[in-house]
């Protein structure tokens, strides 16, 4: 699986900050739901969450304490 360019994921939050903590979240949700089918194919978890964010099938919401 190829990576999306970071010019496009750009677009997608607010800053590189927010983009690291996005795909960490999104990839331990993916891990421990473990049913994923790109992970039988050996895709690593992080792939699918920067392909996901990249596509618009992954959003977040910064609430008010996260952005203080």
């Amino acid at each position: 699986m190829k990576q999306p360019s970071l010019d496009l994921l750009m677009r997608k939050v607010d800053s590189k900050y927010t983009l690291v903590v996005v795909v960490a979240k999104r990839a331990r949700t993916i891990m421990e739901e473990a049913k994923h089918e790109d992970l039988a194919k050996g895709v690593k978890p992080v792939s699918i969450s920067l392909e996901e964010i990249s596509h618009s099938k992954f959003t977040y919401e910064c609430t008010p304490e996260e952005i203080e």
